[in-house]
């Protein structure tokens, strides 16, 4: 009966590492994607920060809004 639960311990161990540490089931890069989304940019016109997400970006260069953008 011991080793039984020793040989299980040892197969799910095993799983575990197999899977990377993690048993979630969104992949490291997910999780990258997202982190770099929520980044904060500088808008070139007014120095208001703003997510990368919600920024206007013009030729490498991230603006608020409409209203900043370069004529």
């Amino acid at each position: 009966m011991i080793l039984k639960l020793i040989l299980l311990g040892i197969v799910l161990v095993a799983v575990y590492r197999f899977m990377g540490g993690s048993l979630s089931p969104s992949s490291p890069k997910n999780g990258a994607e997202e982190a770099d989304a929520d980044a904060l940019e500088e808008c070139e016109t007014c120095g208001i920060y703003v997510t990368k997400k919600e920024s206007i970006m013009v030729k490498g260069k991230h603006y608020c809004s409409k209203e900043c953008l370069p004529n």
